[in-house]
């Protein structure tokens, strides 16, 4: 399935290169540069930051930290993930992701899919926006913690299609990279 709400990963015809490939090699392998580094520290950065938003709804409800700190921490992380996810995407569909498509016909399909998540991602971007800005203008009512509790929702939803996106991205723009040592800049 191509479609980011019900995939597992990426279909085995656009796994060529990466079956050759295998994560744990990546690294080592001499086309592996410095912008593969930080495009994958990116998206390591991204899953942190959610983390670090989940940690705190946690504690939260679980009565370990204040409401305000709470709410400032939202605040500053959830407008700095959705800021900087809808930056690192505009970069890779206009940027990345046409040089990259170029380099291998077989591998078309992958990247107008990875764009196609691009714009699933954007609706629920958008949605988890509303959902932390619900929960931040709901901190003086008295159901502020069902607040907390529908963000905490919306996060894990968030967290499950950005990290199903990012893995299938990885494995498809990296194979890209270590196979045909595309100059990036």
């Amino acid at each position: 399935m191509s479609d980011l709400e019900t995939r597992t990963g990426l279909p085995p015809d656009l796994l060529v290169l990466r079956d050759t490939l295998p994560r744990a090699d990546w690294e080592a392998h001499p086309n592996f540069t410095a912008m593969t580094r930080f495009w994958l520290d990116r998206h390591l950065m991204f899953r942190s930051v959610l983390q670090k938003l989940r940690e705190g709804s946690h504690a939260y409800l679980d009565g370990n930290v204040d409401l305000m700190n709470h709410a400032r921490e939202t605040q500053h992380y959830a407008g700095f993930l959705l800021n900087q996810l809808h930056v690192h995407h505009n970069i890779e569909d206009h940027h990345y992701f046409p040089q990259l498509q170029a380099l291998d016909k077989r591998l078309e399909h992958g990247f107008e899919m990875l764009d196609s998540d691009h714009d699933a991602l954007g609706t629920h971007i958008h949605s988890l926006a509303d959902t932390a800005n619900h929960f931040l203008q709901r901190l003086d009512q008295s159901d502020v913690r069902d607040a907390v509790g529908k963000l905490d929702g919306a996060l894990g939803e968030f967290e499950q299609f950005l990290d199903r996106h990012l893995c299938d991205e990885e494995d498809l723009v990296v194979s890209v990279i270590l196979t045909y040592a595309p100059d990036m800049g």
